[in-house]
């Protein structure tokens, strides 16, 4: 296999989505939650090494850094200038802004991955990239989660809020996380992979600032103000009791993973 120490890529001319996540990449950094290592060593048993991979739209690197822990080499690429800024330093990750030109030698890693960010991409430019540069029988491995779970009272008012308040502001792209990502078409030979959940034990302040990062409360807050989503917040905090009390926060991930015909 090819070494992936070549020349940083260079954006195309056409990003896949406008840079909506740059201006809020140090809130995402802080306050999304943090993908299982139980996920990574599964992605290790599927793939024939772990000498190179590329993790694309990769953010600040929440994906990236946890491939590293079992990858010599990731490369790990996003269009947002402000995002790749603030990447999670590691010693095995190199970062660069780019979106479909990886800059990789033909059939040079045995792992690609997306994280929470295939609903923003050409999925036909991606996978064209993707066959040129994973080695014969490389895997391809993208995931995403949608609506988090808490215990009840609290799940309902976020439910309610996320559906009915923040409802109409979510990007349609949305749906495509909703849905699993099973109505994006991909030439897959797939995997079935065991069941992976992402687990915090966050208070009250911690669990809001992630609902903040949400793109369609974003919109919602520039549309029409901040006083609907202090209401909820209020009502979060009653159902929440302390704000220093520490609850299970889970979400589900839902994958599209296997090898490209």
């Amino acid at each position: 296999m090819t070494d992936i120490e070549t020349p940083a890529p260079t954006p195309s001319a056409t990003p896949p989505v406008a840079d909506g996540y740059g201006p809020r990449a140090q809130a995402y950094r802080a306050f999304r939650p943090r993908y299982p290592r139980a996920l990574f060593h599964y992605l290790a048993t599927v793939t024939h090494d772990n000498r190179s991979a590329w993790d694309v739209g990769a953010g600040n690197g929440q994906a990236a850094v946890g491939i590293a822990e079992r990858w010599a080499r990731v490369l790990a690429t996003d269009p947002s200038e402000e995002m790749i800024a603030m990447g999670v330093a590691h010693p095995r990750v190199r970062y660069a802004v780019a979106t479909y030109d990886s800059g990789l030698p033909d059939h040079s890693v045995s792992l690609v991955t997306v994280a929470q960010a295939l609903h923003w991409m050409d999925a036909t430019a991606l996978m064209r990239e993707v066959r040129r540069v994973l080695v014969p029988g490389g895997i391809f491995a993208a995931w995403c989660y949608s609506r988090c779970r808490l215990s009840d009272p609290l799940d309902a008012v976020v439910d309610q809020f996320h559906r009915v308040t923040v409802g109409s502001y979510w990007p349609p792209e949305r749906r495509m996380v909703d849905d699993g990502y099973r109505a994006i078409a991909l030439p897959l030979d797939e995997h079935v992979p065991p069941p992976f959940d992402m687990v915090e034990d966050w208070t009250y302040e911690t669990f809001r600032q992630y609902v903040r990062t949400w793109s369609g409360l974003v919109r919602y807050v520039e549309a029409r103000g901040e006083e609907a989503v202090l209401t909820f917040e209020q009502e979060l905090l009653e159902g929440w009791g302390k704000p220093t009390v520490r609850r299970q926060v889970r979400w589900p991930l839902s994958f599209r993973i296997g090898e490209v015909r």
